[in-house]
Protein backbone atom coordinates (compact mmCIF):
# COMPACT_ATOMS: atom_id res chain seq x y z
CA UNK A 1 0.00 0.00 0.00
CA UNK A 2 1.08 3.60 -0.55
CA UNK A 3 0.74 6.62 1.73
CA UNK A 4 1.67 9.77 -0.15
CA UNK A 5 0.66 12.96 1.64
CA UNK A 6 -0.40 14.31 5.01
CA UNK A 7 -1.07 11.89 7.85
CA UNK A 8 -4.71 12.37 8.84
CA UNK A 9 -7.66 10.27 10.07
CA UNK A 10 -8.29 8.96 6.53
CA UNK A 11 -4.74 7.60 6.15
CA UNK A 12 -4.90 6.24 9.71
CA UNK A 13 -8.11 4.33 9.02
CA UNK A 14 -6.74 3.10 5.68
CA UNK A 15 -3.57 1.67 7.27
CA UNK A 16 -5.57 -0.07 9.98
CA UNK A 17 -7.89 -1.58 7.36
CA UNK A 18 -4.97 -2.82 5.24
CA UNK A 19 -3.33 -4.44 8.28
CA UNK A 20 -6.56 -6.35 8.88
CA UNK A 21 -6.90 -7.38 5.22
CA UNK A 22 -3.26 -8.47 4.91
CA UNK A 23 -3.59 -10.50 8.10
CA UNK A 24 -6.81 -12.14 6.88
CA UNK A 25 -5.05 -13.03 3.60
CA UNK A 26 -2.22 -14.63 5.65
CA UNK A 27 0.35 -12.47 3.87
CA UNK A 28 4.05 -12.71 4.70
CA UNK A 29 4.03 -9.00 5.45
CA UNK A 30 2.39 -5.68 4.64
CA UNK A 31 4.66 -3.13 2.94
CA UNK A 32 3.74 0.53 3.45
CA UNK A 33 5.47 2.75 0.88
CA UNK A 34 5.67 6.09 2.63
CA UNK A 35 6.22 9.68 1.52
CA UNK A 36 4.88 12.28 3.93
CA UNK A 37 5.71 15.76 5.25
CA UNK A 38 4.01 14.88 8.54
CA UNK A 39 0.53 15.21 9.94
CA UNK A 40 -1.70 15.09 12.97
CA UNK A 41 -0.51 13.77 16.33
CA UNK A 42 -3.63 11.72 17.10
CA UNK A 43 -3.64 10.08 13.67
CA UNK A 44 0.06 9.25 14.08
CA UNK A 45 -0.59 7.75 17.48
CA UNK A 46 -3.42 5.59 16.10
CA UNK A 47 -1.21 4.34 13.25
CA UNK A 48 1.76 3.45 15.45
CA UNK A 49 -0.57 1.72 17.92
CA UNK A 50 -1.99 -0.42 15.10
CA UNK A 51 1.50 -1.24 13.80
CA UNK A 52 2.91 -2.16 17.20
CA UNK A 53 0.01 -4.53 17.77
CA UNK A 54 -0.22 -5.83 14.20
CA UNK A 55 -0.75 -9.61 13.84
CA UNK A 56 1.70 -9.75 10.88
CA UNK A 57 5.00 -8.06 10.03
CA UNK A 58 4.64 -4.47 8.81
CA UNK A 59 7.44 -3.15 6.60
CA UNK A 60 7.73 0.63 6.18
CA UNK A 61 9.56 1.64 3.01
CA UNK A 62 10.35 5.35 2.53
CA UNK A 63 10.30 5.65 -1.25
CA UNK A 64 10.74 6.54 -4.08
CA UNK A 65 13.97 8.55 -4.26
CA UNK A 66 13.24 12.11 -3.18
CA UNK A 67 10.57 11.00 -0.72
CA UNK A 68 10.68 11.83 2.98
CA UNK A 69 9.46 10.54 6.29
CA UNK A 70 9.28 13.84 8.10
CA UNK A 71 7.60 14.63 11.40
CA UNK A 72 4.83 12.03 11.81
CA UNK A 73 6.52 9.91 9.15
CA UNK A 74 9.48 9.41 11.51
CA UNK A 75 7.23 7.83 14.14
CA UNK A 76 5.56 5.58 11.56
CA UNK A 77 8.85 4.44 10.01
CA UNK A 78 10.36 3.53 13.37
CA UNK A 79 7.19 1.66 14.35
CA UNK A 80 7.57 -0.82 11.49
CA UNK A 81 8.81 -4.33 12.22
CA UNK A 82 11.18 -3.64 9.34
CA UNK A 83 12.18 -0.12 8.26
CA UNK A 84 13.81 0.67 4.94
CA UNK A 85 14.60 3.71 2.84
CA UNK A 86 15.33 4.28 -0.82
CA UNK A 87 18.52 6.14 -1.78
CA UNK A 88 17.98 9.90 -1.90
CA UNK A 89 15.33 9.95 0.83
CA UNK A 90 15.44 11.49 4.30
CA UNK A 91 13.90 11.05 7.73
CA UNK A 92 13.51 13.20 10.84
CA UNK A 93 12.44 16.72 11.76
CA UNK A 94 9.94 15.30 14.22
CA UNK A 95 9.82 18.27 16.59
CA UNK A 96 6.46 19.17 18.10
CA UNK A 97 4.60 21.90 16.26
CA UNK A 98 1.59 22.96 18.28
CA UNK A 99 -1.86 22.18 16.95
CA UNK A 100 -3.46 24.31 19.64
CA UNK A 101 -4.65 27.90 19.49
CA UNK A 102 -2.08 30.61 18.89
CA UNK A 103 -2.32 31.87 22.47
CA UNK A 104 -1.71 28.38 23.85
CA UNK A 105 1.09 27.71 21.39
CA UNK A 106 3.07 30.55 23.00
CA UNK A 107 2.98 28.83 26.39
CA UNK A 108 6.36 27.28 27.19
CA UNK A 109 4.70 24.94 29.69
CA UNK A 110 2.31 23.55 27.10
CA UNK A 111 5.11 23.18 24.55
CA UNK A 112 7.31 21.40 27.06
CA UNK A 113 4.50 18.98 27.94
CA UNK A 114 3.77 18.24 24.29
CA UNK A 115 7.48 17.76 23.52
CA UNK A 116 8.03 15.45 26.50
CA UNK A 117 5.01 13.40 25.47
CA UNK A 118 6.33 13.08 21.89
CA UNK A 119 9.81 12.14 23.17
CA UNK A 120 8.40 9.41 25.40
CA UNK A 121 6.30 8.11 22.53
CA UNK A 122 9.11 7.88 19.96
CA UNK A 123 11.62 6.46 22.46
CA UNK A 124 9.20 3.71 23.46
CA UNK A 125 8.65 2.89 19.77
CA UNK A 126 12.41 2.81 19.10
CA UNK A 127 13.10 0.61 22.12
CA UNK A 128 10.29 -1.77 21.15
CA UNK A 129 11.78 -2.19 17.68
CA UNK A 130 15.42 -2.22 18.82
CA UNK A 131 16.30 1.02 17.07
CA UNK A 132 18.32 4.09 18.04
CA UNK A 133 16.24 5.70 20.80
CA UNK A 134 18.89 8.37 21.42
CA UNK A 135 18.65 9.71 17.87
CA UNK A 136 14.87 9.41 17.99
CA UNK A 137 14.83 11.79 20.96
CA UNK A 138 17.05 14.28 19.11
CA UNK A 139 14.69 14.13 16.10
CA UNK A 140 11.94 15.45 18.37
CA UNK A 141 13.82 17.86 20.63
CA UNK A 142 16.21 19.32 18.00
CA UNK A 143 14.32 18.55 14.77
CA UNK A 144 17.26 16.47 13.55
CA UNK A 145 16.99 15.12 10.00
CA UNK A 146 19.26 12.57 8.30
CA UNK A 147 19.75 10.89 4.95
CA UNK A 148 19.06 7.25 4.16
CA UNK A 149 22.73 6.23 4.52
CA UNK A 150 23.03 8.09 7.83
CA UNK A 151 19.83 6.45 9.06
CA UNK A 152 21.29 3.02 8.25
CA UNK A 153 24.57 3.81 10.04
CA UNK A 154 22.73 5.12 13.12
CA UNK A 155 20.43 2.08 13.33
CA UNK A 156 17.34 4.14 12.59
CA UNK A 157 16.37 1.88 9.66
CA UNK A 158 17.33 -1.67 8.75
CA UNK A 159 17.93 -1.49 5.00
CA UNK A 160 18.51 0.75 2.02
CA UNK A 161 16.73 -0.59 -1.07
CA UNK A 162 16.51 0.97 -4.52
CA UNK A 163 13.25 -0.79 -5.41
CA UNK A 164 10.48 -2.88 -3.92
CA UNK A 165 11.90 -6.05 -5.49
CA UNK A 166 15.29 -5.32 -3.95
CA UNK A 167 13.66 -4.72 -0.60
CA UNK A 168 11.86 -8.07 -0.65
CA UNK A 169 15.15 -9.84 -1.39
CA UNK A 170 16.96 -7.95 1.39
CA UNK A 171 14.39 -8.70 4.09
CA UNK A 172 14.10 -12.38 3.11
CA UNK A 173 15.16 -14.45 6.11
CA UNK A 174 14.86 -11.60 8.61
CA UNK A 175 13.27 -12.60 11.91
CA UNK A 176 10.71 -10.35 13.59
CA UNK A 177 8.77 -10.69 16.84
CA UNK A 178 4.96 -10.93 16.64
CA UNK A 179 3.08 -11.51 19.91
CA UNK A 180 6.21 -12.99 21.55
CA UNK A 181 6.60 -15.36 18.60
CA UNK A 182 9.57 -15.16 16.25
CA UNK A 183 8.58 -15.18 12.58
CA UNK A 184 11.05 -15.47 9.72
CA UNK A 185 10.13 -13.60 6.56
CA UNK A 186 10.11 -15.50 3.28
CA UNK A 187 9.73 -12.74 0.72
CA UNK A 188 12.36 -13.39 -1.98
CA UNK A 189 9.90 -15.10 -4.33
CA UNK A 190 6.67 -13.78 -2.83
CA UNK A 191 3.78 -12.68 -5.00
CA UNK A 192 3.06 -8.98 -4.61
CA UNK A 193 -0.47 -7.66 -4.30
CA UNK A 194 -0.80 -3.90 -4.77
CA UNK A 195 -3.61 -2.21 -2.87
CA UNK A 196 -5.21 0.88 -4.39
CA UNK A 197 -6.68 3.30 -1.88
CA UNK A 198 -10.50 2.86 -2.03
CA UNK A 199 -12.55 5.79 -3.29
CA UNK A 200 -14.02 6.47 0.16
CA UNK A 201 -10.58 6.92 1.70
CA UNK A 202 -9.43 9.04 -1.25
CA UNK A 203 -12.38 11.37 -0.76
CA UNK A 204 -11.83 11.59 3.00
CA UNK A 205 -8.12 12.16 2.44
CA UNK A 206 -8.76 15.01 -0.02
CA UNK A 207 -11.38 16.61 2.23
CA UNK A 208 -8.84 16.62 5.06
CA UNK A 209 -6.41 18.66 2.97
CA UNK A 210 -6.35 22.22 4.43
CA UNK A 211 -6.65 23.90 1.02
CA UNK A 212 -9.52 21.66 -0.13
CA UNK A 213 -11.32 22.22 3.19
CA UNK A 214 -10.87 25.98 2.69
CA UNK A 215 -12.43 25.74 -0.79
CA UNK A 216 -15.35 23.73 0.58
CA UNK A 217 -15.98 26.25 3.36
CA UNK A 218 -16.01 29.27 1.03
CA UNK A 219 -18.19 27.58 -1.61
CA UNK A 220 -20.53 26.28 1.10
CA UNK A 221 -20.99 29.73 2.62
CA UNK A 222 -21.69 31.36 -0.74
CA UNK A 223 -24.15 28.63 -1.64
CA UNK A 224 -26.14 29.00 1.58
CA UNK A 225 -26.15 32.82 1.54
CA UNK A 226 -27.18 33.01 -2.11
CA UNK A 227 -30.00 30.56 -1.39
CA UNK A 228 -31.19 32.76 1.47
CA UNK A 229 -30.79 35.83 -0.73
CA UNK A 230 -32.81 34.24 -3.56
CA UNK A 231 -35.17 31.69 -1.94
CA UNK A 232 -36.25 28.95 -4.29
CA UNK A 233 -33.05 28.84 -6.35
CA UNK A 234 -32.40 25.39 -4.75
CA UNK A 235 -29.13 24.58 -6.56
CA UNK A 236 -26.89 27.01 -4.56
CA UNK A 237 -28.44 25.81 -1.31
CA UNK A 238 -27.91 22.11 -2.10
CA UNK A 239 -24.30 22.60 -3.18
CA UNK A 240 -23.64 24.90 -0.22
CA UNK A 241 -25.06 22.42 2.30
CA UNK A 242 -23.01 19.52 0.89
CA UNK A 243 -19.80 21.57 0.92
CA UNK A 244 -20.37 22.79 4.48
CA UNK A 245 -21.03 19.27 5.75
CA UNK A 246 -17.76 18.11 4.16
CA UNK A 247 -15.98 21.07 5.78
CA UNK A 248 -17.44 20.12 9.17
CA UNK A 249 -15.90 16.67 8.72
CA UNK A 250 -12.56 18.30 7.91
CA UNK A 251 -12.84 20.41 11.09
CA UNK A 252 -12.47 17.19 13.10
CA UNK A 253 -9.17 16.43 11.37
CA UNK A 254 -7.64 19.90 11.10
CA UNK A 255 -6.57 22.54 13.68
CA UNK A 256 -9.37 24.96 12.76
CA UNK A 257 -9.45 28.35 14.50
CA UNK A 258 -13.05 29.45 15.08
CA UNK A 259 -12.06 33.13 14.98
CA UNK A 260 -10.97 32.59 11.39
CA UNK A 261 -14.29 30.93 10.59
CA UNK A 262 -16.21 33.88 12.04
CA UNK A 263 -14.10 36.41 10.13
CA UNK A 264 -14.86 34.67 6.82
CA UNK A 265 -18.58 34.50 7.63
CA UNK A 266 -18.49 38.22 8.47
CA UNK A 267 -16.75 38.93 5.14
CA UNK A 268 -19.47 37.15 3.16
CA UNK A 269 -22.20 39.02 5.08
CA UNK A 270 -20.51 42.36 4.37
CA UNK A 271 -20.20 41.51 0.67
CA UNK A 272 -23.89 40.62 0.47
CA UNK A 273 -24.92 43.74 2.40
CA UNK A 274 -23.08 45.85 -0.17
CA UNK A 275 -25.63 44.75 -2.74
CA UNK A 276 -28.51 45.86 -0.49
CA UNK A 277 -26.98 48.91 1.19
CA UNK A 278 -25.33 51.66 -0.82
CA UNK A 279 -22.07 52.25 1.07
CA UNK A 280 -20.08 53.21 -2.03
CA UNK A 281 -17.51 50.46 -1.48
CA UNK A 282 -16.99 50.73 2.28
CA UNK A 283 -18.65 47.36 2.98
CA UNK A 284 -16.71 45.72 0.14
CA UNK A 285 -13.40 46.97 1.53
CA UNK A 286 -14.38 45.77 5.01
CA UNK A 287 -15.37 42.40 3.55
CA UNK A 288 -12.03 42.04 1.75
CA UNK A 289 -10.08 42.83 4.94
CA UNK A 290 -12.18 40.38 6.99
CA UNK A 291 -11.78 37.74 4.28
CA UNK A 292 -7.98 37.98 4.33
CA UNK A 293 -7.81 37.96 8.13
CA UNK A 294 -10.13 34.97 8.37
CA UNK A 295 -8.19 33.03 5.73
CA UNK A 296 -4.88 33.65 7.49
CA UNK A 297 -6.29 32.72 10.90
CA UNK A 298 -8.33 29.72 9.73
CA UNK A 299 -5.77 27.09 10.78
CA UNK A 300 -3.77 27.16 14.01
CA UNK A 301 -0.54 25.53 12.93
CA UNK A 302 3.02 26.51 12.06
CA UNK A 303 3.32 23.58 9.66
CA UNK A 304 3.41 24.93 6.08
CA UNK A 305 1.23 22.10 4.75
CA UNK A 306 -1.39 22.89 7.39
CA UNK A 307 -1.98 26.44 6.16
CA UNK A 308 -3.60 28.06 3.15
CA UNK A 309 -1.01 29.57 0.82
CA UNK A 310 -0.96 33.32 0.24
CA UNK A 311 -1.47 32.84 -3.49
CA UNK A 312 -4.75 30.99 -2.89
CA UNK A 313 -5.90 33.55 -0.31
CA UNK A 314 -5.10 36.38 -2.73
CA UNK A 315 -6.89 34.64 -5.60
CA UNK A 316 -10.06 34.05 -3.57
CA UNK A 317 -10.02 37.54 -2.05
CA UNK A 318 -9.51 39.35 -5.36
CA UNK A 319 -12.03 37.25 -7.28
CA UNK A 320 -14.64 37.60 -4.53
CA UNK A 321 -14.08 41.35 -4.21
CA UNK A 322 -14.26 41.85 -7.97
CA UNK A 323 -17.44 39.80 -8.17
CA UNK A 324 -19.22 41.80 -5.51
CA UNK A 325 -17.80 45.07 -6.85
CA UNK A 326 -19.30 44.12 -10.23
CA UNK A 327 -22.62 43.28 -8.55
CA UNK A 328 -22.43 46.59 -6.66
CA UNK A 329 -21.83 48.43 -9.94
CA UNK A 330 -24.89 46.81 -11.47
CA UNK A 331 -26.93 47.81 -8.42
CA UNK A 332 -25.80 51.43 -8.53
CA UNK A 333 -26.48 51.66 -12.25
CA UNK A 334 -29.93 50.19 -11.67
CA UNK A 335 -30.62 52.81 -8.99
CA UNK A 336 -29.50 55.64 -11.28
CA UNK A 337 -31.32 54.30 -14.32
CA UNK A 338 -34.33 56.31 -15.44
CA UNK A 339 -37.65 54.63 -14.55
CA UNK A 340 -39.16 52.69 -17.45
CA UNK A 341 -42.80 53.12 -16.32
CA UNK A 342 -44.89 55.42 -14.16
CA UNK A 343 -45.11 59.21 -13.84
CA UNK A 344 -41.37 59.50 -13.15
CA UNK A 345 -40.79 58.11 -16.64
CA UNK A 346 -42.07 61.42 -18.10
CA UNK A 347 -39.43 63.56 -16.38
CA UNK A 348 -36.75 64.65 -18.87
CA UNK A 349 -38.70 62.93 -21.68
CA UNK A 350 -39.02 64.56 -25.10
CA UNK A 351 -42.43 65.34 -26.64
CA UNK A 352 -43.77 66.97 -29.83
CA UNK A 353 -45.89 70.15 -29.76
CA UNK A 354 -49.25 69.64 -31.53
CA UNK A 355 -50.22 73.35 -31.93
CA UNK A 356 -48.70 76.73 -31.24
CA UNK A 357 -48.79 77.49 -27.51
CA UNK A 358 -51.21 80.29 -26.52
CA UNK A 359 -50.48 82.22 -23.32
CA UNK A 360 -47.96 79.54 -22.31
CA UNK A 361 -50.43 76.66 -22.67
CA UNK A 362 -50.87 74.00 -25.30
CA UNK A 363 -50.93 70.31 -26.09
CA UNK A 364 -48.05 67.92 -26.61
CA UNK A 365 -47.82 64.37 -27.94
CA UNK A 366 -45.81 61.81 -25.99
CA UNK A 367 -45.73 58.17 -27.13
CA UNK A 368 -49.17 58.37 -28.71
CA UNK A 369 -50.79 60.21 -25.76
CA UNK A 370 -51.93 63.85 -25.74
CA UNK A 371 -51.06 65.88 -22.64
CA UNK A 372 -51.88 69.40 -21.52
CA UNK A 373 -48.72 71.38 -20.99
CA UNK A 374 -47.66 74.84 -19.87
CA UNK A 375 -44.41 76.67 -20.18
CA UNK A 376 -42.64 79.92 -19.48
CA UNK A 377 -41.15 79.91 -22.97
CA UNK A 378 -43.14 82.21 -25.29
CA UNK A 379 -41.84 80.99 -28.63
CA UNK A 380 -43.00 77.34 -28.59
CA UNK A 381 -44.70 76.50 -31.85
CA UNK A 382 -46.19 73.51 -33.61
CA UNK A 383 -43.80 70.55 -34.23
CA UNK A 384 -41.23 71.91 -31.78
CA UNK A 385 -39.54 69.38 -29.49
CA UNK A 386 -39.98 70.10 -25.80
CA UNK A 387 -38.63 68.46 -22.64
CA UNK A 388 -40.82 67.65 -19.65
CA UNK A 389 -39.41 69.18 -16.48
CA UNK A 390 -42.32 68.82 -14.02
CA UNK A 391 -45.57 66.91 -13.49
CA UNK A 392 -48.53 68.48 -11.71
CA UNK A 393 -51.53 66.17 -11.78
CA UNK A 394 -52.37 65.76 -15.47
CA UNK A 395 -50.56 68.92 -16.50
CA UNK A 396 -46.97 68.95 -17.58
CA UNK A 397 -44.49 71.77 -17.34
CA UNK A 398 -42.19 71.82 -20.35
CA UNK A 399 -39.44 73.86 -21.88
CA UNK A 400 -38.24 74.10 -25.42
CA UNK A 401 -35.40 71.70 -26.20
CA UNK A 402 -32.31 73.42 -27.52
Amino acid sequence: MTIDGIINPASSEYIQKMIEEASAAEAQCLVIQLDTPGGLVESTRDITKSMLGAPLPVVVYVAPSGARAASAGTFITMAGHVAAMAPGTNIGAASVVSMMSQSDSMSSVMMRKATNDAVAMIKSIAEERGRNAEWAEIAVTEAASITASEALDLNVVDFIASSLDSLLILIDGKTVLIDEERITLETADANITFFEMPLRFKILDKISDPTIAYFLFIIGLYGIFFELYNPGAVFPGVIGAICLLMFFYAMNTLPVNYAGVLFIILAVILFLLEIKVTSYGVLTIGGAVAFVMGSVMLYDSDLPFMRVSWSIIATFTISTTLFFAFALGLGLRAQKRKPAIGREYLIEADAVVLDDFQDGCGQILFEGEIWQANTSDLDIQKDDIVKVIKIDGLNLTVKKKN
